[in-house]
């Protein structure tokens, strides 16, 4: 899969040698948070990257810069569609354009190994071959428009917890089939022009070492075996070391200046420990870079052609695709009682339910977050869709979330002016006040920008409480703090960490500290103080984290889920959100579980008994359990649907949108039955002890009932499976064996559309290899296409099986091979629901069709 040198190599590898060591040294690591150095001898602009993958973050230069929130991951690989894939691939780069952005820091590539790992819903899915076709595609998008993906995090970081020291503990044919196999398939199908290093490291027994470090990894496979020519990033502050990094593989050191790298590395270099032509390799893969983004000069040679002009501001086009992302994700999971999709003649009233449908949670906590140009609540997508006659009622029924909310601004007061809010003091080493200013709001998250002259901050206001009884107050700082409520300590820090605090999210998710006060008849007013002392975080800069929340008295949540029962009983139609939230779902912390927040649960049970027209939406990215699904005469799964949630929900309720979306995970009945029930290291290290059996694999081998199985989703009508017929995929010199294609098989399914209703259905292909004592998959995914008919319509799908789903990984030779033997290739609408067979038997290394084939009920 090498790729051959591409032609102007020899010109750059010119430029390089021409330029001394100290310079060469002085690109491998940001010029800031998120550039890369220029070099005008070299003819070279600054770099400059940003946060994926739910949109382009932006580089923070303009703090009120905001941008389009596309779904989750997860819920662009619901959609199983290469094509909507690669179309969002190409909105991310207009994005990205818009925003100076050369590189966007996503796709990733990760498995959802577990179902509690706190990045979940940034991952596509546990399965490695709609990961790697999926995340193919996104890339495909991006950089077709000039804009460079960065696949991450490479490899086995697929967790949460500790993730900044744990080690990987997996065997090399783990490695080979599951998790590096989606980082494989792209490379071969997209060419990524950049990737990234984790922060955790491997041990597949032969070598234990941080990824930025891991030489066999980074060396020997990606760039040596499968000739990746691109730039390998440290994701930010992940780097441990001069030397190990250096010569582990480690391309670029972010974010800059990186101290480890810089001056030391040059010394390195003279000191014989780094050889310079490694840092020679570094600046070419660099400059490859810069030229695919048309960031280099190259006089007198064809220049990278110029993409066409992006709009200034986001269209109404492309708030149509994130829209139909969204729709088209969405799993229709259970409509029993045919109450799915709701006809304008026979709704007069819908009672809108539940916490999430309050507050819906578009987007996952950590670095995906961008602050979105424009969001849509189920409410306002739900009110514009209905007819004007349709009375809407919406209804909390108790909040889902562990933090108060901020303080209101209204009840804020600047003790020195007067004004509403809270007023910030900057002080000095010695006290002496240089500057601040007054924000309205109770959160300070992060509060940064600080230059060194800026020792602490203080925070000071009055809270005046208005209404009578019990008051709940709770702060949440990090680093080293003091807060006090009316002269009295009542919370303390004194971390004196930096980057870390940031590595470990904890300067977004602060811990809190609660505290009741009583309010008499004629109110109260509290002062408030907090003194912080500003975070020194290197390279993401000089920060406070604080955050003042209140709750006024108020009813309780079985009081509230009253109400909302009792307004559910009197509409036609009842449509309940429930799911999870900023403190469930986040980079920088792994679940402790799979139940959903606060009183849900017993909020649609209740719902449900009230209501026979019941609709419950589940506005989540990652799996929760959901004890009630039976009972539940619709179920959809929303997924984290980014902006336009309210529009893509409406889509879906009225019939405008077949919502097509199968389940890219397998969703659990019962937490004892997971696989994999947690993330946290032991002595350092997480074992992936369950092999190749990820994900369905597990709840294959192990003959468990999921709640709902890999690959379901009913969609709007019915599907009669035919036929199928195979032809094999002949091997050319263009078309080499391996996970892209070349020598395998080619399926032909047919299907008729049998139901009402135009719908699109995801032809999933099953392959069964023979139990030949290898520990193999009871069944793998191999192959998938999506299709689209008319009601009666008959069309056939055509689904490639590479060569790759039949071979393993032979650790002897260190190489694979395809076992002889029998196997089996289901055809079918999920994981667990095959509707047709063919058998083929492979007894040459090659597969042949075999003369059998059956339907299935």
């Amino acid at each position: 899969m090498s790729r051959p040198a591409l032609p102007d190599d020899t010109e750059l590898r010119d430029r390089v040698r021409d330029l001394d060591l100290d310079s060469k040294v002085r690109l491998l690591t940001g010029a800031d948070l998120w550039r890369l150095p220029a070099e005008p001898r070299l003819g070279l602009s600054a770099v400059t990257m940003s946060d994926g993958p739910q949109g382009v973050r932006g580089t923070g230069d303009d703090p009120d810069e905001t941008g389009l929130l596309a779904p989750a991951p997860s819920a662009l690989a619901a959609a199983w569609d290469t094509e909507l894939a690669e179309r969002l691939g190409e909105l991310f780069a207009t994005e990205a354009r818009r925003k100076g952005v050369d590189v966007v820091l996503a796709p990733v590539v990760n498995l959802q190994r577990t179902p509690v790992a706190g990045r979940h819903f940034e991952y596509f899915s546990e399965d490695p071959l709609l990961t790697g076709t999926l995340a193919a595609a996104v890339v495909r998008g991006l950089q077709s428009r000039g804009v460079s993906a960065c696949l991450k995090h490479f490899v086995a970081n697929d967790s949460e917890t500790d993730r900044t020291e744990y080690r990987a503990r997996l065997d090399e044919r783990t490695l080979r089939e599951v998790y590096l196999a989606p980082f494989e398939q792209v490379l071969a199908e997209a060419a990524p022009w950049s990737v990234m290093a984790a922060y955790s490291g491997v041990d597949d027994g032969t070598e234990s070492a941080p990824m930025t470090e891991h030489t066999r990894l980074v060396r020997e496979v990606l760039k040596g075996e499968w000739g990746y020519d691109g730039p390998v990033v440290s994701d930010w502050a992940a780097t441990r070391s001069t030397v190990a990094s250096a010569v582990g593989g480690l391309d670029l050191a972010m974010p800059g200046p990186e101290p480890l790298w810089g001056r030391p590395l040059a010394e390195a270099v003279r000191a014989g420990e780094v050889d310079e032509q490694l840092v020679d390799d570094k600046v070419l893969r660099l400059l490859r870079l810069a030229r695919r983004v048309g960031r280099l000069d190259e006089p007198g040679q064809a220049s990278v052609p110029t993409p066409p002009p992006v709009p200034a501001a986001p269209t109404p086009e492309e708030f149509r695709l994130l829209r139909e992302v969204a729709a088209r994700g969405t799993v229709l999971l259970r409509d029993e009682a045919d109450v799915l999709p709701l006809t304008a003649d026979g709704v007069r009233s819908v009672a809108l339910i539940g916490p999430n449908a309050v507050a819906p949670y578009l987007q996952g906590g950590g670095s995906a977050f961008v602050p979105a140009v424009r969001t849509v609540s189920y409410e306002e997508g739900l009110r514009a869709a209905l007819p004007e006659d349709v009375q809407l009622t919406v209804h909390r029924g108790g909040d889902a979330r562990l933090r108060l909310p901020y303080a209101s601004a209204e009840l804020l007061t600047d003790p020195g002016s007067g004004a509403t809010g809270i007023r910030a003091d900057h002080l000095d080493a010695d006290g002496n006040r240089v500057g601040g200013e007054v924000r309205a709001t109770g959160d300070w998250t992060t509060y940064d920008g600080f230059g060194p002259a800026i020792a602490r901050v203080l925070l000071r206001t009055e809270l005046t409480l208005t209404q009578p009884g019990t008051h709940r107050l709770e702060f949440g700082c990090s680093g080293r703090f003091s807060v006090s409520v009316d002269g009295e300590e009542v919370l303390a820090g004194e971390d004196d960490r930096g980057v870390e605090l940031v590595l470990e999210s904890s300067h977004n998710h602060p811990p809190r500290r609660g505290i009741e006060i009583e309010a008499g008849s004629e109110g109260r007013k509290l002062t408030l103080v907090l003194d912080l002392t500003v975070v020194d975080a290197g390279g993401y800069g000089r920060f406070v984290t604080a955050q003042v929340r209140h709750a006024p008295p108020g009813p309780t949540p079985y009081e509230e889920i009253a109400e909302a029962v009792a307004a559910a009983q009197a509409a036609d139609v009842a449509v309940v959100v429930v799911g999870t939230n900023e403190e469930v779902e986040s980079e920088g912390w792994d679940r402790a579980g799979l139940d959903l927040p606060g009183h849900q649960n017993d909020l649609v049970r209740k719902v449900i008994a009230a209501n026979p027209r019941t609709v419950v939406v589940v506005n989540a990215g990652a799996p929760v359990l959901l004890p009630w699904a039976d009972e539940a005469p619709a179920l959809l799964w929303g997924w984290l649907p980014g902006q336009e949630a309210g529009h893509a929900l409406a889509d879906v309720l009225l019939g405008r949108t077949e919502p097509s979306g199968r389940l890219p995970w397998t969703l659990p009945a019962r937490a004892e039955d997971v696989p994999v029930p947690d993330a946290r290291p032991r002595d350092g290290i997480v074992d992936y002890a369950e092999g190749v059996h990820v994900g369905h694999r597990a709840w294959d081998r192990d003959g468990l009932v999921p709640a709902f199985p890999f690959g379901h989703g009913l969609g709007w009508t019915r599907w009669t499976y035919e036929s199928v017929t195979l032809s094999p995929t002949p091997v050319s010199a263009a078309s080499p064996t391996g996970p892209a294609g070349g020598d395998g098989l080619n399926l032909t399914v047919a299907l008729t559309n049998t139901g009402p209703r135009a719908g699109r259905e995801v032809v999933q292909v099953y392959l069964e290899p023979p139990q030949d004592g290898s520990d193999r998959p009871v069944r793998l995914l191999a192959g998938f296409a999506t299709i689209h008919a008319a009601p009666g319509e008959r069309v056939t799908a055509e689904v490639h099986v590479p060569a790759r789903a039949f071979e393993i990984w032979d650790g002897e030779t260190s190489a694979w091979h395809t076992p002889p033997g029998r196997y089996r290739l289901h055809v079918g609408r999920s994981s667990r629901d095959p509707h047709l067979t063919a058998e083929v038997t492979v007894d040459d290394g090659r597969p042949h069709q075999h003369d059998r084939k059956e339907p299935q009920s």
